[in-house]
């Protein structure tokens, strides 16, 4: 229906920016009519009520228009070019990796000459860690901005950055950041204000003059942080109000219900996508709506405003996907895809921590039953949107699968994941594993996993210990564990340093404003001299060097592993591996991964019941082929190892 309220809100912002008719401002004209009226139901979904909601609603047709106006010709070249492409980040050919740019290589212009690095390797999207300033002592690793559209000057400047995404562009590669929605640094320019009085800039945040609603909060409110941060509300002396500081005492939250936040926010996610970004990580979604009550976490006015973040990105910005961090529970994530008449038009990507969880699982106990119990929930995942699949990342690794899933495994979910924890912390007879508990609740007992790939597989305690054939078995399962991941669908994300086998970096307890977080010990410094060894044959970098490398290689030449929601789980013959078909017509890849320190051996009729049975396979990882009628009953997996079959034609 014609909304003429709404086309003269349009066109008087089309005016103060002089959009013309020129055929990109044409394509954003036709772009902003498609979207808005969507945008305006979703917005008053969220604001309708509020005083100040009819002008905000005008600031936020105007910084779109704004934005497209700043857009580049490059990148609005780059939008078209995807527009064609359809889903452009669902094929196999993107790998990527996650890093903190100080940590890697010092500075962002250093990061440009290592470009070659990632090209070696088959890397072809970065994402960089926070970027933009933050407190030198109270940073939370760059999650508490302090500005957010100055680059930390430990990094380099805005121009550094400009200058390296265009320098990634011109090779082909992508660029991830973040975006932090839910809060700022105590330090930011709206917080100092409101600290000073400012009424205006008060209302950006849940400010209270008392205790009272603070304590009602409380009532329904988890604790993130309960070992360094008790609590969800802090006191500021300085204009006597209580502020809500869910994660730290110097990360304020943003009040969302209020919509100047949401405009400001905004414009500072469409200054980021004219940088060049191709897509924007949004930093703990789930927090961004708070209501008394309730736990203040995956509330449905959350993922109205990510959709509603998605329409304005799809006007101004349409080449920029959406990553939701979500690290929620199997069941929830699913909302961040969409539900409704907006399934895939929310986040086009989410983490896929379940299953990353799931992994870390099976390698402990050899057992791969409670992640087979998780897959009905991971496979409602819409068409369109994709999974960033990973072993390991700067944070945790969290447990927050069902306690059904275990128990359908016929484990005690209590029992279950104490024994994980204490496997991964090296507390359990028989562990290999060097990891740290991290935020363990002291009243549940609830708690998170640190360390990195490799010392989590055991290659830390190996390399102690001088043995050549622990040292082999820890690379073993570190490759299988990357495997799974790389073949289960959606982009790969590796975690730097992983892909030389770097074990923990414990020089983090010298620094004061690290020392408190464990997690520390999983993001090193790199040592370029250790990462040149992947030049010495037979070292522990050149092997897991290569083998990260050829799994990129495979990934990229099997097209049938791009994210078409084409996955099928193989019936589990053994419970130490697990299997699934990834098909595309007529071709189709079998992928089996052995999470036993022991031979497995699958019944091939785990591939012959899908579907037509082939005639010969093809390993592409042992290079080998089986041809079906000369084999006997079993395919047979070596430990911590896996097959690649491909169903020749």
């Amino acid at each position: 229906m014609y909304n003429y309220l709404l086309h003269q809100k349009i066109k008087t912002a089309l005016l103060k920016y002089r959009i013309g008719k020129e055929e990109d401002d044409l394509s954003f004209y036709s772009r902003l009519l498609a979207n808005a009226s969507v945008i305006k139901s979703l917005y008053d979904e969220l604001y309708q009520h509020h005083p100040n909601a009819e002008p905000q609603f005008d600031l936020l047709l105007e910084t779109l228009t704004a934005a497209h106006n700043k857009r580049s010709p490059a990148l609005k070249k780059a939008d078209v070019i995807k527009a064609e492409k359809g889903h452009w980040f669902l094929n196999s050919e993107i790998t990527g990796m996650s890093l903190y740019v100080d940590q890697f290589c010092g500075s962002l212009t250093n990061l440009g000459d290592k470009l070659g690095y990632f090209d070696k390797l088959g890397v072809n999207f970065l994402h960089l860690m926070p970027l933009f300033k933050s407190p030198a002592d109270e940073s939370d690793g760059g999650y508490a901005v302090s500005d957010f559209r100055k680059i930390n000057t430990r990094f380099g400047t805005l121009n550094d950055l400009v200058a390296l995404q265009q320098k990634m562009s011109a090779t082909g590669m992508y660029l991830m950041i973040d975006i932090v929605l839910n809060h700022t640094s105590r330090l930011q320019e709206w917080a100092l204000k409101a600290k000073e009085g400012d009424k205006h800039y008060q209302d950006y945040f849940y400010m209270f003059d008392d205790r009272t609603m603070p304590d009602i909060f409380e009532q329904t409110m988890p604790e993130i942080f309960p070992e360094t941060a008790a609590g969800n509300f802090s006191y500021i002396p300085e204009c006597q109000k209580w502020v809500m500081t869910v994660f730290h005492n110097y990360q304020w939250d943003l009040n969302f219900s209020n919509p100047a936040v949401f405009v400001e926010m905004l414009d500072i996610i469409l200054f980021y996508a004219n940088l060049g970004v191709d897509v924007l990580r949004i930093d703990a979604p789930a927090f961004i709506w708070k209501e008394p009550g309730t736990t203040c976490q995956n509330l449905p006015k959350a993922h109205t405003i990510l959709r509603l973040i998605k329409q304005c990105v799809q006007v101004a910005s349409p080449g920029m996907a959406l990553l939701g961090e979500a690290i929620v529970a199997p069941k929830e994530i699913m909302y961040y895809f969409g539900t409704g008449n907006f399934i895939a038009k929310e986040c086009d990507f989410a983490y896929n921590a379940t299953q990353m969880a799931l992994q870390w699982d099976a390698l402990a106990t050899g057992d791969t039953r409670v992640m087979l119990a998780a897959q009905h929930e991971i496979l409602k995942k819409p068409y369109g949107t994709s999974w960033l699949t990973y072993t390991r990342c700067h944070d945790d690794i969290g447990l927050g699968y069902d306690d059904y899933m275990i128990e359908q495994a016929s484990f005690n979910p209590y029992f279950h994941r104490k024994y994980l924890k204490d496997f991964y912390s090296g507390n359990a007879p028989g562990s290999t594993a060097t990891g740290a508990l991290f935020s363990v609740n002291p009243k549940t007992q609830d708690a998170r996993i640190s360390g990195t790939l490799a010392s989590l597989c055991g290659l830390e305690k190996a390399i102690s210990n001088n043995n050549e054939n622990e040292i082999t078995t820890a690379i073993n399962r570190i490759i299988v564990m990357q495997a799974c991941s790389f073949f289960i669908g959606g982009l790969p994300m590796l975690f730097y340093g992983d892909e030389v086998g770097y074990t923990n970096d414990y020089s983090y307890l010298d620094n004061p404003a690290k020392s408190y977080d464990n997690r520390w010990m999983h993001r090193p410094v790199i040592d370029w001299d250790k990462n040149n060894k992947i030049e010495e044959e037979g070292s522990v970098e050149q092997r897991i060097f290569k083998a990260t490398q050829q799994l990129i290689h495979l990934r990229k030449k099997l097209s049938m592993v791009a994210d078409h929601s084409n996955l099928t789980w193989l019936s589990p013959y053994n419970i130490h591996v697990a299997g699934f078909l990834r098909q595309v017509q007529d071709s189709r890849l079998f992928c089996l991964f052995n999470f036993k320190n022991e031979v497995a051996y699958v019944d091939w009729q785990a591939v012959k019941e899908k579907g037509n049975p082939p005639i010969i396979l093809f390993d592409h990882w042992n290079k080998k082929e089986y041809i079906m009628e000369n084999n006997n009953n079993y395919l047979i997996i070596e430990p911590y190892s896996f097959c690649l079959l491909e169903a020749m034609k």
